[in-house]
């Protein structure tokens, strides 16, 4: 018989509150003063909670499928903006095939990165577009490619002087994108490296090396966050660790979803995700 799972359930339901505390003070309710009221950070904390469960579990059931050994998610709650630092999950088997590896770490963020656009354009359709009085001292967060798609097809084209006051469902479909293109970084192991191995071999130490590169110049001009991120990906290692059965080949469909994945990359990726005006 199997253990519940203790940790996983204590750190999910951790991490919720904190996401519910977070979304609260996003909604303009400060917890400790109006206790009452905690209820209106749900919208905000379900939302992220569903994405990154998703993004966690689809990991989860593809590895199953392959006959991995995986961990439940672990999630980890954080005194942020949002409540968390993210989930994961732990891997107790080697990933031996190409076709495993692309599987594994395109599921979670092909995944998450749909739960995001299905929220942010539920979240954007509940948004509103306002005149922006203040411009200094408050924060701003950046557009990727998608994101600014879905927000001119849904609320038009923002005119000089004005932004988008988000609903708290459009935010966590924000950071659910981010969070996709942060996974899908072609570099090291993680899922983007997974799936960059996968397609390119031995080559992709190279794109791994470039992109460490860029960051280097978007950390100093863009946003500092890169430049910690270059450092980061340096520590943790650019070159993917080798597969036992390297000669099983990829088939069309997984090459396919491999650089569907790293399309999704170029579409959600961020240059500057927040600055203070």
């Amino acid at each position: 018989m199997k253990k519940f799972p203790f940790l996983h359930f204590f750190l999910f339901i951790l991490t919720l509150f904190s996401t519910l505390i977070a979304g609260a003070f996003l909604s303009g309710i400060d917890p400790l003063k109006e206790p009452e009221k905690i209820y209106k950070g749900l919208p905000f904390a379900m939302t992220l909670m569903t994405i990154l469960l998703s993004h966690e579990l689809s990991h989860y059931f593809a590895s199953k499928k392959h006959k991995i050994k995986a961990t439940l998610p672990y999630f980890i709650p954080a005194p942020t903006i949002i409540g968390t630092f993210g989930a994961f999950i732990k891997m107790k088997s080697p990933i031996i095939t190409r076709k495993a590896l692309v599987d594994i770490g395109a599921s979670g963020p092909i995944v998450g990165f749909i739960v995001s656009v299905i929220a942010t354009v539920i979240g954007l359709n509940n948004s509103e577009i306002i005149k922006v009085t203040l411009t200094e001292g408050i924060p701003s967060f950046g557009d990727s490619i998608l994101f600014s798609f879905l927000s001119r097809i849904v609320l038009g084209i923002t005119p000089p002087g004005h932004d988008i006051l988000l609903h708290p469902i459009a935010f966590a479909g924000w950071v659910g994108l981010f969070v996709t293109s942060l996974n899908l970084i072609p570099v090291g192991q993680l899922d983007g490296g997974h799936i960059a191995y996968a397609l390119l071999g031995e080559k992709h130490i190279h794109l791994s090396k470039l992109l460490v590169v860029i960051m280097v110049p978007l950390g100093l001009l863009l946003w500092a966050g890169w430049a910690v991120w270059a450092v980061l990906l340096l520590i943790l290692g650019l070159r993917h660790p080798p597969l036992l059965y390297w000669e099983v080949p990829l088939d069309t469909k997984r090459r396919f979803i491999g650089w569907l994945a790293l399309v999704i990359f170029v579409l959600t990726f961020i240059p500057v995700p927040f600055k203070i005006l």
